[in-house]
Order: C-alpha cells, then sequence, then structure tokens
C-alpha cells in the first residue's frame, strides 16, 4: 500500500465528539487564581496549579534528604511540601518558599526501597502501586484477576514493608491497555484494526513533523492512519514498550504536514499546548481520547508501576481520570494548556470509574529527542474552548 501525500495536511489532535461537556465547560481562560506575593510573617501563600512542581523541584534539592514528596491542594491553592525529622530550618525554609510543611513518617528513600521490594517479590500480572503524597504511603492494588495465592503473595509482601508504608486495596475492573475500540488513529494488524488516539503533535529531532502516542500501540502496528480504511499517513519511528514507559514517536509521512500544537477537544474547541509539564498529585487535568472524548480528574499518584499482561511498565502517573478501550495514546493536559501525558492503560471504564496511568509528555519528549508543536509558536498562547 503507498503512502497517502497530502500537501500541507492539517492534523487534528484527538479527533472525536466530546462525551462529556461538563469538562469542556471547565476550560475557560484564566481561571485559576493568581499567585500571591509572599508576606512578612511567611504565612502560606496562594499558588497556581502549574507552580507546584517547579516549587517542589526547587524545595527538594535544598531539602536533600528531609524533603519527601509534595501535593497540590487545590481547595487552599496551597502548596504542600513533605519533611521528615525535626530540623526547624527545614521547616522555616518550607515557610519562606510560601508552602505547608507536612511532617511525616516515610522518607523519599524508604518509599523508593519499598518500591524495590514491590518490584522484587510481588511482580503480579494485574498489580499496580505508586507513591501518593498526601497520604506519605504507596499505594498498592490488584485488579479482579489477583485472586488465591496471588493475592496472598502481594497482601504479604506489602505487611512485610512494614507499618504505615503501604497500603493494599481491590479493584473491580482488570488493568489493560486502552487500544483497541473506536479511536481516532488506525492500523491494519493481523487481519484486523487496531485503533488508538494521537496524543500531542511535535516536531522529530531532524525537523520532521511527527506525534507521540502510546508505546503499546507503537509496537502493535508500524504504519497509522487517520481513517478506519484508509492509507497510512504516519509510521512508526520509536516505540517503548512494556519497561520505562509507555510511549512512541510517529513521523508523518508527508513532510509537508501542518500539525499544529493543539488539542481538538470536540464542538469545534481547541486548546492550544504551549508547553509540556510535570504531573503534581492533587492537580486538575483533562483527558482527550477518540472513544469517550474530554473527561477531567485529578492526578493520584507518581511513579507508579503497571503489571500489564504484556508486561511491567514504571515511571507512570496514576489518576482517577476515566478511559476506555481506543482512548489509548490520548493527551493528558492542564487547563493552561499544559502537556503532561500519554493514556497508557488501567481498569474499569467511564460508567464505573476506576485507575486510569498515563506516560508523562516530558520523558517521552526526552527519549525520543522530540520537541512540543510545529516549530511555529507564533500565536498567541491560550485556549479557545
Amino acid at each position: 500500500m503507498s503512502h497517502k501525500r497530502i500537501p500541507k495536511r492539517r492534523a487534528a489532535i484527538a479527533a472525536g465528539s466530546v462525551a462529556a461537556l461538563g469538562a469542556a465547560a471547565l476550560l475557560l481562560p484564566n481561571a485559576n487564581a493568581s499567585q500571591t506575593e509572599p508576606s512578612d510573617n511567611a504565612a502560606p501563600r496562594t499558588f497556581k496549579a502549574k507552580d507546584a512542581s517547579g516549587l517542589a523541584a526547587q524545595l527538594a534539592s535544598q531539602l536533600g534528604d528531609a524533603f519527601a514528596g509534595s501535593y497540590y491542594n487545590a481547595d487552599k491553592q496551597q502548596i504542600v511540601i513533605n519533611v521528615v525529622g525535626n530540623d526547624s530550618n527545614v521547616v522555616d525554609a518550607v515557610k519562606k518558599a510560601g508552602a505547608v510543611s507536612n511532617q511525616v513518617q516515610n522518607s523519599t528513600a524508604t518509599l523508593q526501597a519499598a518500591a524495590r521490594t514491590l518490584r522484587t517479590k510481588a511482580t503480579i500480572p494485574g498489580t499496580a502501586w505508586s507513591v501518593d503524597p498526601r497520604t506519605n504511603e504507596i499505594r498498592v492494588t490488584g485488579d479482579s484477576t489477583v485472586t488465591g495465592a496471588r493475592w496472598n503473595t502481594l497482601e504479604s509482601t506489602v505487611e512485610g514493608l512494614g507499618s504505615g508504608v503501604a497500603t493494599i486495596k481491590r479493584s473491580a475492573g482488570t488493568f489493560k491497555t486502552f487500544v483497541s475500540g473506536g479511536g481516532a488513529i488506525f492500523a491494519q494488524e493481523n487481519g484486523g484494526t487496531v485503533r488508538c488516539s494521537l496524543g500531542f503533535n511535535v516536531t522529530a529531532s531532524d525537523g520532521s513533523p511527527a506525534f507521540l502516542t502510546a508505546g503499546h500501540c507503537g509496537v502493535a502496528a508500524a504504519q497509522w492512519s487517520d481513517s478506519a480504511n484508509g492509507e497510512p499517513i504516519a509510521t512508526v519511528d520509536q516505540a517503548t514498550f512494556p519497561g520505562d514507559g509507555d510511549f512512541s514517536l510517529v513521523k508523518y509521512d508527508d513532510p509537508g504536514t501542518q500539525a499544529p500544537s493543539e488539542v481538538d477537544v470536540g464542538n469545534g474547541q481547541t486548546v492550544r499546548i504551549n508547553q509540556a509539564a510535570d504531573a503534581a498529585v492533587g492537580r486538575q487535568v483533562f483527558r482527550m481520547g477518540s472513544t469517550t472524548g474530554l473527561h477531567d480528574g485529578t492526578v493520584t499518584g507518581l511513579d507508579a508501576t503497571v503489571n500489564y499482561p504484556e508486561g511491567t511498565v514504571t515511571g507512570l502517573i496514576q489518576t482517577d481520570v476515566c478511559a476506555e478501550p481506543g482512548d489509548s495514546g490520548g493527551s493528558l493536559f492542564t487547563q493552561d494548556g499544559s502537556a503532561v501525558g500519554l493514556t497508557s492503560g488501567g481498569s474499569g471504564d467511564c460508567t464505573s470509574g476506576g485507575e486510569t496511568f498515563f506516560q508523562p509528555v516530558t520523558t517521552a519528549l526526552q527519549a525520543t529527542g522530540a520537541t512540543l508543536g510545529s516549530g511555529d509558536q507564533s500565536a498567541d498562547p491560550g485556549n479557545t474552548a
């Protein structure tokens, strides 16, 4: 099958109808509260959600081993910094930065060691874990397939980590990648149609137009079309799955393809994507997928490990945003136009809920050498929703 050559093709991101108009209504410009200036008495300041990861990184470097994670309190618009120990200098440094100091039991090193133990003793298909800084614990989940001896192994491993280090729960659904169902990008493989969602348009390191999607989509098929029975318009350049991520870089076959840096959220609305950003626990995020459209939720965990049937994937973002088959690779972004993640997989659906995991965009960009957008960033930033 020959490649389809369409001069100046406009590559729409995550096409599809919007299934959750409530989420679309939240995408209003300048909806975040402004950051307040520091006061003389070092009282907690209010911050925009987008500032959480930057301030947390600054304090992590400054506090060293005393830093034990952070999260964003959306209700109070405050950044909470977990600290271990009783060093008054540490507490003063957090207050001086305008954040809230929260003394906790588990250090970052303790939680990392616990995660390594889980990886060694409990890498069981249908399990997942991530760090929840709001509880200063590792949250471990076993899906409906983890029963009998496998559940006992998972439970005993968690108990062996010690009191207050990890919690365990069951999920009614099954952890899976969301690679089938309706979708906006299509591939013909093994006599059937594979469907995924396009994540973000990017420029590859060689200057060619491309896009990011899930890695399990990229390993499923090499060539992708924008219609179920269409000829290929893009070819996979790099794909990682399973292992240290779930991302693919797919290059458009036509070097003249126009690939705007925006997310199409349906009903003629788009959100301009201005930059990539790290996830912060507690921050509101939006997910666009070609099956279920636009949905919003909150980041609930970082550095998540998910044991899919195909293998283990590490370094993911955990959220309470729903997703369904066909949404794989779709874009996770913020109200201010920051690209955060690519839909990987999870449990449940958009009726019953469940957990959904995302590949961090910052990691995917660094690994592939790509940059967001088409290189033409002259347009005014912001969203048009």
